[in-house]
């Protein structure tokens, strides 16, 4: 079934995830690069040029200026490079090492058969020296969510969550929860990589805000 759907997002035309383009090239193979940079060929003469999707995981393992990057989302893949495959199951599986399950978790957003997870339930399951996230205010949660997940510096997921069921976020633009947008705002049409629940790195900050708030 996904590998159904790309062949034939890639039939129709370039598929776009995040920072990611793949396209089917004219002689029947594919190309995987960073969307900043023109798929001219004859401007490829410093580009690394890689034939195997397991590059994908090296190339989304460290940001432009060599730092790792903890976050899957955040805006600073690194440029200068071409991924050329031979199969839509291989450009799969390198879309898959950028952004995990994007195209599988849209399809089944598609389907109707994804269920987000609010701010609230996901604190609620934590445990030992993450409880304390249990405490954190509507007020603070909104703030940490608009500094943490902005598209610009932050994430480029798409959120589906709200505080629990009665907030919504107030942070962040309208245009941060709806899955037509391209959150890097080049208005694209993209197969946007849904947030069906917060990231352990957003629990973690919310951590760091009780504390400093109760000290």
């Amino acid at each position: 079934m996904i590998a159904e759907t790309l062949e034939r997002l890639l039939t129709e035309g370039e598929v776009v995830i995040g920072e990611i383009v793949a396209i089917r090239t004219p002689g029947g193979s594919f190309e995987v690069r960073h969307r900043s940079e023109s798929s001219d060929p004859a401007r490829t003469l410093d580009i690394r040029i890689f034939t195997r999707p397991a590059a994908a995981r090296d190339l989304a393992r460290y940001d432009r200026l060599g730092r790792y990057r903890s976050l899957k989302g955040a805006p600073n893949l690194p440029t200068g490079w071409r991924l050329r495959l031979g199969s839509v199951e291989e450009v799969l599986r390198a879309l898959d090492a950028f952004y995990p399950g994007a195209l599988a978790t849209w399809i089944a957003f598609q389907q109707g058969n994804l269920a987000p997870v609010n701010l609230r339930d996901t604190l609620q399951r934590q445990s030992g020296m993450y409880r304390v996230t249990q405490k954190i205010t509507n007020a603070q949660a909104d703030e940490l969510v608009g500094k943490c997940c902005r598209s610009d510096g932050g994430c480029l997921r798409t959120i589906l969550w709200r505080l629990d069921p009665q907030t919504p976020i107030s942070s962040l633009p309208l245009s941060k929860f709806d899955p037509r947008v391209d959150q890097l705002g080049q208005t694209k049409k993209c197969v946007p990589y849904l947030c069906v629940e917060a990231c352990n790195l957003l629990v973690a900050n919310a951590r760091r805000v009780v504390k400093q708030a109760s000290s």
